[in-house]
């Protein structure tokens, strides 16, 4: 019995070039400044921007976003309301090495149905920072 395994290909930095400047543009157009993380799937950083103007600590609450979706495979907005006391999620930020944020703006990014990275961006309101991750995600397909 032989066995198939379909190639996908890898999130390149290219692509997290592409997903940061799509965020980017965005985040502009509402005249919003972020902070753009893009991990590729094994979690390591392939492209980062931290706009002059943005606040120091979105550069690691767009990592930690970014992170959050990749490790969870699922949209940050998706999550929030399952971090409450005795939830599915309230201690997993502990379990793990780096610690989990479960705010929105993190966007996994999927391959001919495969993970292959993620995006966090940081700076905006929540929902802003999850529509400009959304959109880059979409710019790519």
């Amino acid at each position: 019995m032989s066995t198939t395994t379909l190639a996908v290909a890898p999130l390149t930095t290219q692509d997290a070039e592409a997903l940061v400047a799509a965020a980017r543009s965005a985040a502009r157009a509402a005249d919003v400044t972020v902070s753009v993380t893009v991990l590729d799937a094994g979690g390591h950083l392939l492209a980062f921007l931290r706009d002059d103007r943005a606040v120091l600590i979105s550069g690691e609450t767009s990592t930690r976003k970014a992170y959050t979706a990749l490790q969870l495979n699922a949209p940050t907005a998706d999550l929030v309301d399952l971090v409450k006391p005795d939830g599915p999620f309230h201690t997993l930020p502990t379990a793990l090495d780096r610690p989990l944020l479960f705010i929105a703006g993190g966007v996994p990014v999927h391959r001919d149905g495969r993970l292959v990275g993620a995006i966090g961006v940081g700076g905006g309101a929540p929902e802003q920072d999850h529509g400009f991750a959304t959109a880059a995600v979409e710019a790519l397909a």
